[in-house]
C-alpha cells in the first residue's frame, strides 16, 4: 500500500482521514493474505479519495504564489517611489 503525502493527509478533511486510514488497515490485512488482487483495488479507492486534498494543496500553492506576486509588486512600486521622492529632495 502507498501512503499519500504528509501533505496531502494534513488537508484531508476528518470523514476522509477516517475512511483514509480504514482503507489503508484493509490495504495492509489484505497484502499480509497476500490477496494482491483486492489490493489494487483498495489502492484505487484511496487514490480517489485523496484526490480533493491533493486539489486543496494546490490551490493553497497558487494562493502562496499569487501572495509573492502582490508582495513583490508592492515591494517594487514602494522602491519606485522612493526614488521618486529621492529626486525630488535633490530639486
Amino acid at each position: 500500500m502507498r501512503h499519500c503525502s504528509v501533505q496531502v493527509r494534513g488537508l484531508l478533511m476528518r470523514d476522509e482521514l477516517d475512511r483514509y486510514n480504514a482503507l489503508m488497515d484493509v490495504g495492509h490485512y489484505l497484502e499480509s493474505q497476500t490477496r494482491y488482487d483486492l489490493v489494487y483495488t483498495v489502492q484505487k479507492e484511496i487514490d480517489i479519495l485523496i484526490m480533493p486534498a491533493i486539489e486543496r494543496l494546490k490551490e493553497k500553492s497558487r494562493q502562496r504564489d499569487r501572495d509573492t506576486e502582490a508582495y513583490l509588486a508592492s515591494k517594487a512600486e514602494a522602491s519606485r517611489d522612493a526614488r521618486f521622492d529621492d529626486d525630488d529632495d535633490d530639486e
